[in-house]
């Protein structure tokens, strides 16, 4: 891969002309191919590049790192499929496809041959539409309850796919960011005012978990341009409007109830400022940015698959006047589970399998592994990276600075820092310390764990303590300022005195551990790196007197038995 992506544009016409313009002005167009002869022709003498009749002929190009299909929707997902198996990353113009079954075969190839593969949902990349979902993610709208968009316009009018397919696509996307799941269930009705097999005019109803609700009216027979969309919150409201000079406003009215009787308190709508930028060019950015970098794009496959879906069942409910299309309640990027009340900012990296609960936030930059669980009223900064089978309890907020390595156990309300002499008057953003906790170490409830130190493998830090030093693998800490009172093993027990070989076994699990040097306990049974075998992965109860205080003989253990 180049340092400088070199990137084709498949399809010139009235989409495909904008990304030659733009991804030209980015100093990464290498080609363009259209199969009109004259329009192929001009627009490569135009800016100066090569012309291709055929995707073949793209494709077969080694000097080229990346395609943008901008052809007709029905050709998208065979193109796509052909470019990520010529070794291309892709840029698909929306839809991705036009069947959800053929955008599940194009993430897995994409994620097979690891390519990029991105979709066209160029109002994600709106500064506005990005300010937008910042102030939801923030709480500053407080809890969304209802958003409606209208995109209606007198223009272009299509023959190849319906208003739906057309104009719908943009936002459903956003409206899956705002709520952060798949609806419930659609309906969508229309009308075919200028054909018979193509509806000009849809209006579709979106009904999601926790009571929510979402309407997209559609229509290319509007005697005027209209690009609104209505996002109304508990405690405030917000209008994006691409048309208009104030692209976003924010209306905090409100609600009183006198009497049991409520009545409307209306406020001063409040200006948002967003910054003037050209969506489509930030969108190719990111693009761009991605084919280098290898990050996952925002709007990725599996974003495109769920506006797929979306779409496909409000064109069942369409077909069927108007009924109910259940799609089931499951969070967005299904490998993972989310609760209706998590924030997940994109981009991010879940691992599959992860749960997250209840009013959880996790930030865009951060990284987390697979089968890991989050309590409620988590966070997880942006740059925190995590490792598999983490568990995260209730009430813990993880810090940028923080790597947390795998099977890492976070007891409620413990503290990790990344400043060591906080000010809110004074930033220090550039001054974050890192925390590594190593692998299988606990932390306790209420603990804190200053920043810049090192918790060991499978350390002990108590309920209450307060580590202000490096800990070493396996080690009990207690206090404040925590210090270390004895050794615990794997299992998380309590080492007693060693026998007549300065051996220490583990009354769980038998395992042997010996202090090689002072302070330095290792096991001798495992690496500290090796996963625990599946006959030790399970607790047992045997060691319920020990724990409260009565011995019993190691050579009870059933694996001495």
């Amino acid at each position: 891969m180049t340092s400088d992506p070199r990137i084709a544009v498949l399809g010139v016409g009235h989409w495909g002309r904008n990304l030659v313009r733009v991804f030209d002005e980015l100093g990464s167009l290498a080609a363009i191919c259209d199969v009109d002869p004259v329009l192929r022709q001009t627009k490569a003498e135009e800016f100066g590049v090569e012309g291709y009749a055929s995707v073949q002929e793209v494709l077969a190009d080694p000097a080229i790192d990346g395609v943008a299909i901008a052809t007709p929707a029905a050709t998208h997902a065979e193109i796509a499929r052909a470019a990520l198996g010529a070794g291309k990353d892709v840029f698909v113009e929306k839809p991705l496809a036009l069947d959800p079954t053929e955008a599940d075969d194009l993430i897995a190839k994409a994620e097979a041959d690891d390519r990029i593969l991105m979709v066209g949902h160029i109002l994600r990349y709106h500064p506005a539409v990005e300010r937008l979902l910042e102030l939801a993610r923030d709480g500053e709208l407080g809890r969304v309850q209802y958003v409606y968009s209208n995109r209606l316009n007198i223009g272009r009018i299509r023959t190849e796919e319906n208003i739906l397919w057309s104009f719908a696509p943009h936002d459903i996307s956003i409206m899956l960011a705002l709520l952060g799941t798949l609806p419930d269930s659609v309906s969508c009705r229309g009308a075919y005012h200028l054909g018979s097999d193509v509806a000009d005019v849809t209006l579709s109803h979106l009904s999601f978990p926790g009571g929510r609700q979402g309407h997209v009216f559609v229509s290319w027979l509007h005697p005027f341009k209209e690009q609104r969309l209505v996002v109304v919150g508990s405690e405030k409201m917000a209008v994006f409007e691409d048309t208009a000079e104030e692209k976003l406003l924010l209306y905090p009215h409100r609600v009183e109830w006198k009497n049991q009787i409520p009545s409307a308190v209306r406020a001063e709508r409040i200006p948002v400022e967003v910054p003037a930028a050209e969506p489509l060019k930030r969108e190719c950015e990111h693009f761009l940015r991605c084919v280098e970098t290898r990050e996952t794009p925002l709007t990725d496959g599996a974003e495109g698959r769920d506006v797929l879906s979306v779409l496909a069942a409000c064109q069942s409910s369409l077909d069927q006047d108007g009924i109910v299309i259940g799609l089931g309640d499951r969070p967005l990027r299904a490998h993972y589970l989310a609760h209706p009340t998590a924030v997940i900012d994109q981009p991010c990296e879940i691992g599959e399998g992860t749960k997250i609960w209840h009013f959880t936030h996790v930030l865009e930059g951060a990284e987390i592994g697979k089968n890991c669980v989050f309590g409620q009223n988590c966070s997880v900064a942006g740059g925190v990276v995590i490792g598999d089978g983490v568990k995260v309890q209730n009430n813990v907020s993880i810090y940028s600075g923080t790597v947390i390595e795998d099977y890492v156990f976070l007891g409620p309300s413990c503290v990790l820092t990344n400043v060591t002499n906080p000010r809110a008057e004074i930033n220090r953003h550039d001054l974050y310390e890192s925390t590594l906790l190593r692998r299988g170490c606990t932390i306790g409830a209420n603990a804190t764990i200053v920043c810049g130190v090192e918790i060991g493998r499978y350390a002990f830090v108590a309920a209450g303590a307060v580590v202000t030093a490096h800990v070493p693998d396996y080690a009990l800490m207690v206090g404040a300022p925590a210090r270390r009172v004895g050794w615990v093993s794997r299992h998380g027990l309590p080492l007693q005195e060693p026998n007549e070989e300065d051996i220490y076994v583990c009354p769980e699990s038998g395992l042997r551990y010996r202090e090689e040097a002072p302070g330095v306990l290792r096991c001798l049974d495992l690496h500290s790196e090796e996963p625990l075998p599946s006959d030790l992965q399970r607790g047992h109860r045997y060691y319920d007197d020990l724990v409260h205080g009565h011995r019993f003989s190691v050579k009870d253990h059933p694996a001495n038995a």
